[in-house]
């Protein structure tokens, strides 16, 4: 099969590899579509020590089933596979368990290939009508998914009367809009630096869309969702909580800085660290796009596989409007 391999920090190669071998449980899928993540940025960029080359990035995919229990079947896949038997698993928080995988990092290959295998119970069944690409986007809006929900269960009333912020109008902070707003909030701020890409968030639902760098945005929030994770947009959603309120953090930009930990304490601000998703927030934001809850998706940017180098040489660069980059194996 064909795949784009990271070879080493900022390369990236389209190459022959082995075909991959399917267990008995598996399904083998031809990869339609498969997105840019910004943690195969931060791979391919050098910066991640889990993602060691030669591998296969890619994680956010959606193809067809060509052997295996579903064969024939369109399905979006959930990368993240858990044991299913330990006590978190058990409890519905597969995202914690302390033996999970996921594809594009050791021992698993990800999805920037033409062919892939994944567990039958890591895969959701994609409606005739449609596309696959959009449903690819099912794996960066669970993200969102989970950090509403986590933060929804904290605040002191309900989501549809709380004030969000949204930090980032990449596709996770764009995804946690979606979702707040298909959750029924209605006061909903996106603060993107990227001009380009504050027009496609303005287009793509409800929301108050500003530039951090040069407007004030809202002055105070019940609930912040940081999709970037770095240092400044950590001290951004400090500075715009308020008193008892709640920041969803989900980005991973930088390991370090931007913690109130004296406002946190003094003004009982809960700040929630969120990582991926469990099984149940992915299988409900897959229905939700399927029912078109997360509005029409239309804002992803589709290339060629081979287009891949220079689709990720156009992201560093910050000239990607977009808030996604799909490849199309």
């Amino acid at each position: 099969m064909k795949a784009l391999v990271y070879n080493g920090p900022e390369q990236l190669a389209l190459q022959d590899m082995p075909d991959p071998f399917r267990a008995d449980d598996d399904c083998l899928i031809r990869i339609e579509h498969v997105g840019i993540c910004g943690s195969d940025m931060h791979a391919w960029a050098g910066h991640d020590e889990r993602r060691p080359a030669p591998l296969i990035l890619g994680h956010e995919a959606a193809g067809l089933v060509i052997d295996g229990p579903l064969k024939g079947q369109r399905v979006t896949v959930n990368p993240l596979v858990a044991c299913g038997v330990c006590s978190v698993c058990k409890s519905g928080r597969e995202n914690l368990c302390a033996k999970r995988e996921i594809i594009s990092m050791p021992p698993r290959q990800g999805a920037f290939a033409e062919l892939l295998t994944m567990p039958t119970g890591n895969l959701v069944v994609i409606p005739d009508g449609l596309s696959s690409e959009k449903a690819s986007l099912a794996e960066p809006l669970a993200c969102g998914w989970h950090a509403v929900r986590l933060g929804s269960r904290v605040l002191d009333g309900p989501i549809s009367q709380a004030s969000c912020l949204v930090l980032g109008g990449g596709a996770i902070g764009l995804g946690a809009a979606l979702v707040l707003a298909a959750k029924g909030a209605s006061d909903i701020w996106v603060a993107e630096t990227n001009p380009a890409r504050r027009a496609i968030v303005a287009q793509s639902g409800p929301f108050k869309v500003y530039d951090p760098t040069s407007e004030s945005g809202p002055d105070a929030v019940d609930l912040v969702i940081d999709g970037v994770g770095f240092e400044a947009t950590r001290k951004a959603a400090f500075a715009k909580v308020k008193p008892g309120g709640v920041i969803s953090h989900i980005g991973l930009g930088s390991a370090s800085g931007g913690v109130d930990v004296r406002r946190a304490t003094l003004q009982e601000i809960t700040f929630i660290g969120t990582y991926t998703y469990t099984q149940q927030d992915f299988r409900e934001t897959a229905k939700a796009i399927f029912d078109g809850d997360l509005g029409s998706l239309d804002w992803p940017d589709t290339r060629p596989l081979a287009d891949g180098p220079a689709a990720f040489d156009e992201i560093k660069s910050g000239q990607a409007a977009a808030p996604k980059i799909i490849l199309a194996p």
